[in-house]
């Protein structure tokens, strides 16, 4: 595993440090490896500041090109190199969903705040990265990836359990914006199916197969902690407690309307395709730990 922190690991893996932006002795590790799987990236959940913007951008590309070019002077390159990328791609829609044959790439959407463009350019720079490599032998995927929901501390999830638990988790400026969403146990599952199969490269989503409106996750979410009550939030309002938190309203307020069409094609079964479904087994797990 290469990281930029040192720390305990689970039994078994073995940690290798790397700064993130240059080649160094852990190339060795890529010349000879099955696969690569490149998940490196700053958090999105901060303040939109101009620095901000330009370390979620810097460390993405920077991660990448130079796993490109690990992989690009290897003897012995790893035939499939997985790369995190975002759903975020996508145009902020509720009209229908994005797939990736028909979705629509954002940036240029009426009526959304102009800075949200920057979010945009920032996955269409991440996914370019990976194809600068000159590398006959490795095919390369694009996890295109929804909301990442597991019962770890410090996750998305764990955010919206504190609202849900305070009361807070109503409808935000309506509600009717989409979330795009996968349990972690199916994105696990879903990168295990795409380090087989190799007949596919490319965008593929990684998001469950029914996004919901952000009205209808956080009701389904407070469900199954225990019925709590959900206070509905203005976009003022929104901004504010986003500021309080030290996030941004683009999480909350844009549209993520996202659906596994290459995934389902290929024959991948969700374990958890339904929110209320995947919400109560969450829920399950974080009261159990």
């Amino acid at each position: 595993m290469l990281s930029r922190h040192s720390g305990p690991l689970e039994p078994g893996v073995r940690h290798v440090g790397w700064d993130g932006r240059t080649l160094g002795d852990w190339a060795a590790e890529v010349d000879g490896a099955d696969a690569v799987v490149n998940l490196a990236g700053r958090t999105v959940s901060c303040r939109y500041t101009t620095e901000n913007l330009h370390q979620m951008m810097d460390s993405r590309v920077e991660s990448t090109r130079v796993v490109g070019a690990a992989i690009e002077q290897a003897a012995n390159p790893p035939r499939v190199w997985l790369q995190m990328s975002t759903a975020t791609i996508y145009a902020d829609r509720r009209d229908a969903a994005n797939d990736e044959a028909t979705g629509v790439i954002g940036g240029h959407e009426p009526g959304v705040p102009g800075y949200w463009e920057y979010s945009v350019r920032i996955a269409r720079a991440w996914e370019s990265a990976q194809q600068e490599a000159t590398l006959p032998g490795t095919r390369r995927v694009a996890l295109r990836t929804a909301m990442v929901m597991s019962p770890d501390r410090g996750g998305v999830l764990d955010v919206m359990l504190c609202m849900a638990r305070l009361g807070l988790g109503g409808p935000v400026a309506g509600g009717d914006q989409y979330v795009s969403w996968i349990h972690g146990e199916d994105f696990v599952r879903a990168v295990s199916l795409l380090l087989a199969r190799e007949d596919l490269e490319g965008p593929v989503n990684l998001a469950a197969p029914e996004p919901v409106p952000q009205r209808d996750l956080m009701r389904g979410l407070r469900r199954a902690w225990g019925r709590r009550p959900g206070l509905p939030a203005t976009e003022w309002m929104a901004e504010i407690g986003a500021f309080v938190m030290r996030t941004d309203t683009e999480l909350l307020l844009k549209s993520r309307r996202v659906v596994p069409g290459r995934l389902l094609e290929a024959g991948f079964e969700f374990q958890h395709p339904t929110w209320d479904e995947a919400a109560r087994d969450l829920v399950r797990q974080v009261r159990a730990r």
